[in-house]
């Protein structure tokens, strides 16, 4: 069987970091996967999204709407913008987090209100998660995409892949300890 993942966020929170752990821990796993990334605008807080599949045998990277199983999302109006992709059945991991984008920042336009009050009304398996005050309890509040991988590996329930190896592969030596901790705290949200 293959799962379809959607990671989306704004540039700068970490989402291609993210994905590459997980792709390479699915790969060690034993797993076919496909990945694709969009990074937009992304230097500029611009959305970025990644599309993650894997499985016994995969063909293509692409979620197609209604198809992806599961949708993490870094910030929660990137969740309302990609929430169509999601199957009818899927669950949607959000990251109660608000980053304006360049309109908004720039007084063209206004963040819109009750973004995660619609979002629970219309997804029936739907975790929120404040990883920046985890990330920032830990005293590093750039940790939040590690936070938020913890919580997916849990939701995927695939917590035996040595993923604090491949952490400490992917990220410098001086923020290993407060990553894996970031990891840790994500797993038990």
């Amino acid at each position: 069987m293959v799962k379809s993942l959607l990671l989306v966020g704004v540039g700068g929170q970490g989402t291609i970091l993210v994905s590459r752990i997980l792709s390479q821990g699915f790969v060690n796993a034993g797993y076919d996967v496909k990945m694709s990334e969009i990074h937009g605008m992304s230097q500029r807080g611009g959305s970025v999204t990644t599309q993650i599949r894997f499985g016994e045998k995969v063909y293509s990277p692409s979620i197609d709407r209604g198809e992806a199983d599961l949708i993490v999302a870094f910030e929660k109006l990137e969740a309302a913008r990609y929430i169509e992709l999601l199957k009818k059945d899927g669950r949607l991991i959000v990251n109660n987090e608000e980053k304006y984008p360049l309109p908004v920042l720039s007084g063209f336009a206004k963040y819109p209100e009750g973004v995660m009050e619609e979002l629970k009304d219309n997804i029936d398996n739907i975790t929120i998660i404040d990883a920046r005050k985890i990330a920032e309890e830990l005293g590093e509040p750039r940790a939040q995409n590690i936070v938020i991988l913890g919580a997916l590996v849990k939701a995927l329930e695939l917590e035996d892949i040595e993923w604090k190896d491949l952490i400490k592969e992917n990220l410098p030596e001086r923020v290993h300890e407060v990553n894996i901790k970031a990891f840790e705290r994500g797993l038990s949200l």
